[in-house]
Formats: C-alpha cells, structure tokens, sequence
C-alpha cells in the first residue's frame, strides 16, 4: 500500500504544505482566469459523506470536475457500509475502482482503518478528530491576504474540537504561536497538545487570547453529534462570542475566519461576517482551490493529456 493519504497535516512535510497552498494560489488564478486545465481526466474520487455537508461537498466534486475527472457521492443510506460491512473490506473494494477516496466521518478510526487497507490515496474530509483539508484553506486565505503566517499570533475562540485539533497541528507545521481561549473542561486533546509544546498556550479568557493577533478564528459551539449539549454550551460559551469589540483589541491588521457554517449571535456577532475584517467568505471559496491542489499533488496525473 504505497498510496500517500492525507489524514492529517501531519501526513506532509512543512514544505508540502506550503507548495500546496501556493499551488491553489495558482489554480484560483487559473480558474479566474478560464483556462481548462484537466490534469486528472478520467480520474475518479469517491467521496463518502457519514456527516452533512455543504462546502466539503461542493468542493470535492466541483473540484475533481475542474480538474477533468468525476465524483461519485456516497453516502452511507445508499451504501454496504451502512449496514455493517467491515471498513477495510469496503476500503479493499472501492480502492480497486476508484483513483482516490475522500471521507466525511465520525471516528478517526475509521480513516486509519480505511487508509491500512486502501490502495488509492485518503483524504480526511472531517473527522471527530481533525479537520486538515479546512486548515489547508485557512492558510491559503492567510497567505494571499497578508503573506507567511510563520512566526504570527493566532487566536482560536471557543471549544477545543477538530477545528482546533487542526489549528494546533498548523501551528506546528507553519511555525506560528497559538492561543486557544476555551472555557474549562472544553480543551482540545491533550494527545495535539502534548505534539504542539509551547507553540500552543490554553487561556480562559478571549481578550487574552485576541491581543495583538494576526488571526482569530472560532467555530459553532456545538459540533454534529453534540446536539443534545446545545443548551449547557449556549449557556458555557456566551462569554466567548467573537465580536467587534473582541476583534479591536487584536492586531490592527488582523484577519477572522469561521470554517461556516456559523450561527451568528451565538459564537459570532449578527454583524461580523460584515466586518472588514472577515475573510470567511474567501476562506470557503479556498476550499475548492485548496483542495484542487491537494488532489492534484496526491493523485497520478492520468497517461494520456489532451
């Protein structure tokens, strides 16, 4: 099984991930520009959707489509795997048809799992765990809007999910200091913070953690799968709304993203993907961009070019 998988960050060197992201630089450009540019016709991903989505979705398939290949959604209602068939049996199957597989899921295991017995690359479209391919996109805004993010001030508002999980492995591997302001009990796993050492600082207070940032990025406060906890976090989370006021107190050429969706007046202000200072919506278009460039770099290139 020689095929590389992207289930983490960590899965590429800083150096990778610094050519893809500047590779999708280059591929908006393209794409902006209207030149075709099909590097994986005839390429097919399959992408299996566990959880809802909305930019995951349209991404991967309108980008495997720019890119001259198909997509094929999967979800598991329609699949074997919804009634049980083992991960590594489907992994065995589908990787003998497809060119590569993205997965939308909850437990990371099922990404290892899938990955052993895969022989076509895995992208992590989402996990309970991780989020890279959202991290990629990120990076990507930060780097078109206000160059390298080595050695920046980041500031991650609100629970310690797979969202943050995935801004403490990119502070890891794009060199810059990141404070997360979470209320306690609701740390990201000790398991990235332990990988991340002092490049990560836990504060409870969002003012502390926003002073003098590059960055500020937050999240809804309840993840798919916590609904029945919406109520006690609603009530957890209130003092951790990003807001104007929050923002003023950063860098004053600071940036906000939000991964989307978001519920504004809850984890942001009703007014803040207004703000000037918000990128969320070239954030979500760098989805597609981003992940053109990821398929691109793990993906062979078919034999015959037009």
């Amino acid at each position: 099984m020689s095929a590389r998988h992207f289930l983490s960050l960590m899965d590429c060197t800083p150096e990778e991930l610094v050519s893809v992201i500047r590779r999708g630089v280059e591929l908006k450009d393209l794409r902006n520009r209207g030149v075709l540019f099909e590097p994986l016709k005839n390429r097919v991903l399959g992408m299996i959707f566990e959880k809802s989505s909305t930019r995951t979705r349209i991404s991967f398939e309108a980008g495997m489509i720019q890119l001259g290949g198909q997509a094929i959604f999967l979800s598991p209602r329609d699949t074997q795997l919804g009634r049980g068939e083992p991960i590594g049996d489907a992994a065995i199957v589908m990787s003998s048809m497809l060119d590569a597989v993205m997965i939308r899921t909850f437990s990371h295991s099922t990404l290892t799992e899938f990955a052993a017995n895969s022989r076509v690359p895995l992208i992590n479209g989402l996990s309970d765990d991780l989020h890279p391919c959202q991290l990629l996109a990120d990076m990507q805004t930060f780097l078109e809007h206000r160059g390298s993010i080595q050695g920046k001030t980041v500031a991650w508002i609100g629970d310690g999910n797979n969202m943050c999980n995935s801004y403490i492995e990119a502070a890891i591997q794009f060199d810059f200091q990141l404070r997360v302001a979470c209320p306690e009990g609701y740390e990201p796993n000790p398991v990235f913070l332990a990988k991340a050492g002092d490049r990560v600082t836990i504060v409870r207070d969002p003012k502390e953690a926003v002073r003098g940032a590059h960055l500020v990025s937050t999240d809804v406060w309840t993840s798919m799968g916590q609904e029945e906890e919406t109520a006690k976090r609603l009530q957890l989370f209130a003092p951790y709304q990003v807001n104007r006021a929050l923002l003023d107190l950063a860098a004053e050429d600071v940036l906000f993203m939000h991964c989307l969706p978001a519920h504004r007046g809850e984890e942001i202000s009703v007014d803040l993907l207004d703000d000037p200072r918000s990128v969320a919506w070239d954030q979500a278009e760098n989805r597609l961009h981003a992940q053109k460039a990821l398929l691109e770099f793990l993906v062979p290139p078919s034999y015959h070019h037009a």
